[in-house]
């Protein structure tokens, strides 16, 4: 999450040796990368997932957009775009109502120029409304947590003439700290948007380009990326605040190697629509680094060099975005289904055993090194119910279930379910309600670990005071619009055996979410 303490000297540091030698890698990788197929016929694509603004993409967006179609009225089959709806990055992110409307005007330079420039504030206010367990120094209290960002989205073929080519780069700056920590918590944010930004004016979150080829059926980026935001993915997530949902279900970034905004690392991706328009492949590689959430490395996102990389992930992704249409023939119900792998080259620490395969809790010797280990996920969220009040409402059902190697997660599995519901009102059209809940299972080695060290009176890693088992967290809210620019969302949340410890009172957070979209 951190790096040096100012960009200029991470630009001087960055040698034309350690950059090439970076896109060497990369390119003797790519030989490997291959576009999958899938079998089918055409049918219809669907529109772009709703957020807090229906009429476009925030600039604090997680989810890449390239795999969501461009809003499209009901009833217009016969207008459906081919692929391109798809992937099309510039000509699809449209701005959202802002204070300064001017900046993204169509009409404006910035528009005529081929570019959309967004900035945006976001706050993240949660208090313990119950007290914490007494013995180990906890406390009840607030905090807030927010960030700006700044997201740029350039095409350059109408810039430059390069046809199919875009550029993206988003920057940001965090502030403040999360609250779930007061009571003893350190498996999931009750504030998404803390950490990760190095405490500096301006953090690199991301900075690639990608070029489409074949009537936009084919996308290729390659730069400062994250994986999690190209994979197990979805805007339908950050319709909540705790962190077991947004940006992606928590469990799918256990592995501290995973990049998740707002960190990055050099990669390549290729993402193919061979035959069916709403169905996607998409697969690449990351080039894992170490120390990308620490302050010692990654302060500001500008180390570039590559100098930490230790190995690389080779993520693939299959997703299917139907939409299905209601009696009277009406494009209404969109959905995603998700269903992916991840494979790292580099080793990781066990939870259990040593060098010799004994405990090491025990032995004394250090835990052995695992190479290979995997994450794999399957994410559906499907609207089921449409509303006449608000063309992109209605009720939107959410779940999925990630699966992580046992040998060197600490979180082995999550469950997740959800809904949203939006357009119920009329006076209120774009109001929403939110309701979700995740399971998380703690590996059972980290628990056999655990177990021994208590045994011998040692203390436990992973900041646990106690034996961790399972973790339940729940989260109740409801947005709704002030003006046309900014959100606001009273939010609650539950947890039941707080980072995953049955010794730890159960917590009620209250608190509250505000969203402005500047320009």
């Amino acid at each position: 999450m951190s790096g040096d303490s100012s960009i200029s000297d991470h630009v001087k540091s960055d040698t034309e040796e350690s950059c090439m030698a970076v896109v060497r890698r990369m390119m003797r990788v790519a030989v490997s990368v291959c576009v999958l197929s899938s079998a089918g016929g055409a049918m219809a694509a669907e529109p772009a997932s709703e957020t807090s603004s229906p009429e476009g993409r925030t600039a604090s967006d997680q989810a890449s957009g390239e795999t969501e179609a461009a809003p499209l009225s009901a009833g217009a089959a016969e207008l459906l775009p081919k692929a391109s709806a798809y992937e099309d990055l510039a000509g699809n992110l449209s701005a959202p109502p802002s204070l300064f409307p001017f900046v993204n005007d169509a009409h404006g330079w910035l528009r005529r120029h081929g570019t959309i420039a967004q900035f945006d504030n976001m706050n993240e206010m949660m208090g313990a409304v119950t007290a914490p367990t007494k013995g180990y120094g906890y406390k009840q209290g607030a905090s807030n947590a927010g960030q700006y960002a700044l997201n740029i989205v350039t095409d350059w073929n109408r810039l430059a003439k390069l046809q199919g080519f875009a550029t993206h780069v988003i920057f940001i700056g965090r502030y403040g700290t999360t609250a779930n920590r007061m009571f003893g918590d350190w498996l999931a944010h009750s504030q998404e948007t803390y950490g990760g930004g190095g405490n500096v004016v301006v953090h690199l979150v991301m900075a690639y380009g990608e070029q489409h080829l074949f009537q936009n059926r084919l996308a290729i980026a390659a730069g400062r990326m994250s994986q999690l935001s190209d994979f197990a993915a979805g805007t339908v997530f950050c319709s909540f605040v705790n962190n077991s949902f947004c940006g992606r279900p928590k469990g799918a970034s256990d592995s501290a190697y995973y990049s998740s905004y707002p960190a990055s690392v050099w990669a390549l991706r290729v993402r193919g629509r061979p035959w069916r328009r709403d169905v996607y492949v998409e697969t690449g590689v990351y080039f894992a680094e170490e120390g990308i959430y620490s302050v010692a490395q990654h302060r500001t996102g500008f180390k570039l060099n590559g100098s930490n990389i230790v190995g690389e992930i080779f993520p693939i992704e299959i997703g299917w975005q139907p939409i299905f249409r209601r009696p009277s023939g009406e494009l209404a119900y969109p959905g995603h289904y998700k269903l992916g792998i991840a494979v790292e080259t580099m080793g990781r620490s066990e939870n259990f055993l040593d060098t010799l395969g004994n405990p090491y809790a025990d032995s004394g010797y250090s835990a052995a090194r695992h190479s290979g280990s995997w994450s794999t996920w399957l994410m559906v969220d499907q609207r089921i119910k449409g509303s006449r009040i608000n063309p992109q409402g209605g009720v939107t059902l959410m779940g999925g279930v990630v699966l992580n190697e046992p040998r060197t997660a600490l979180r082995d599995r999550q469950i997740y379910l959800g809904a949203t519901w939006k357009g119920f009102w009329a006076a209120r059209p774009s109001d929403s309600i939110g309701l979700a809940v995740s399971y998380v299972h703690i590996a059972s080695g980290v628990q056999r670990t655990e177990r021994i060290l208590l045994a011998a009176g040692k203390s436990l890693p992973y900041r646990a005071t106690g034996l961790q088992t399972h973790q339940e967290v729940a989260e109740l809210n409801y947005t709704f619009a002030i003006g046309r620019a900014m959100t606001f969302e009273p939010d609650l949340q539950y947890y039941h055996n707080p980072n995953g410890q049955v010794n730890l009172r159960d917590a009620v957070m209250m608190g509250f979410k505000s969203h402005i979209e500047i320009f």
